[in-house]
Formats: structure tokens, C-alpha cells, sequence
């Protein structure tokens, strides 16, 4: 659920452990996004799925809380923007996945990213509850290498190592809760 305050995003951000999510996936989208550079602070993202275009600006400000504003664009400007941009974009499938009440965003990565799947959860306020299930692994939202900010410009070498324990998680089957 995005938060009731405009200009705001409230998410976390957690490594995949194992696929059990799959049975809850409800869509699909293919998305393709590049960074330009902005301003110290900021960042402008170009972003397609399907057949929309938007232009986003996104700041930090506190926690799990980033400044944001989209903007669509028609698909020849985003086209444009596209060839502007310093460094290949990032490919990914993104998968919806419900969980009682709540929408996780299951990013499965492409191309130089292969491997890597994070899930986000966008909340209404920082302190709201919601379920952790048991395909989540460990949580990455206050680590800036994860931000797809900061993969778009990892233009060589492998994915971002996982740490250790969610390797040994992962070959054993994924995380086991409750």
C-alpha cells in the first residue's frame, strides 16, 4: 500500500531466499530503467514496462523514506532519455505477489544482474506492520548497494555478492520461520 502522503515512498527491501512466493504471484511486467544525472541527492530515473513511460526524481530523506514524483512520458521522449544515458539499463521481471493484504514487488534481474532477486514492500508509513514470509531473506533497505540507483551503474563484474548466511540459507532450501 503506497503511503497517503504524495511525494513520499515508504518501502523495505529484503534479499529472495527461495521461490515459494512463485504460487502467489498474481502479475507480471517487464521493465526496463537507466539513471541520468540530476543534482547531488537526486535521482532521475527513466523507467518502461509494457507500454508506459515514466520519468522519476527520488531523494533520500529519512530511513525506508525517499522523496519521489513520477511523471509519465510518451515512449519516443523515454526512447530518447534512454540513449542519453551513460551505461546499459537494467533489465527485470517484476513479479506481484500477494500476501494477505500486501503487494510484494519480487524483482528478478537480467542481463548483467542476473541472479539477483530482491523483493520490496511499499508501506503507508514507516512503522506499519506487515507479514514477513517465509521465501524473504535478509534485509537490504538500508544498504545503498542494492538501490537499482547504484546497480545501474555496476556496468561490469558479477552481481553484488549475497552475504554468506543467505547463501547457506538458499542451498538449504531458503529460510524456514515459525
Amino acid at each position: 500500500m503506497p503511503t497517503v502522503w504524495p511525494g513520499l515512498e515508504i518501502e523495505r527491501k529484503f534479499l529472495v531466499a527461495s521461490d515459494s512466493w512463485r504460487d502467489s504471484c498474481k502479475g507480471v511486467l517487464r521493465i526496463r530503467q537507466s539513471y541520468l544525472p540530476y543534482a547531488p541527492g537526486v535521482s532521475m530515473r527513466v523507467r518502461m514496462s509494457d507500454d508506459d513511460a515514466i520519468l522519476s526524481f527520488k531523494t533520500d530523506l529519512a530511513e525506508a523514506v525517499r522523496g519521489e514524483w513520477e511523471v509519465p512520458i510518451p515512449k519516443e521522449m523515454a526512447d530518447w532519455l534512454f540513449s542519453l544515458c551513460a551505461h546499459p539499463p537494467i533489465e527485470k521481471i517484476r513479479h506481484l505477489v500477494d500476501v494477505e493484504s500486501h503487494t510484494f514487488e519480487v524483482d528478478q534481474f537480467l542481463g548483467r544482474h542476473e541472479g539477483l532477486m530482491l523483493a520490496e514492500i511499499e508501506l503507508s508509513h514507516p512503522q506499519q506492520s506487515f507479514p514477513m514470509p517465509s521465501w524473504l531473506g535478509a534485509e537490504v533497505t538500508s544498504d545503498k548497494r542494492f538501490r537499482n540507483s547504484q546497480l545501474y551503474r555496476m556496468v561490469k563484474g558479477p552481481v553484488i555478492p549475497v552475504p554468506p548466511a543467505a547463501k547457506r540459507l538458499k542451498a538449504k532450501g531458503g529460510i524456514r520461520r515459525g
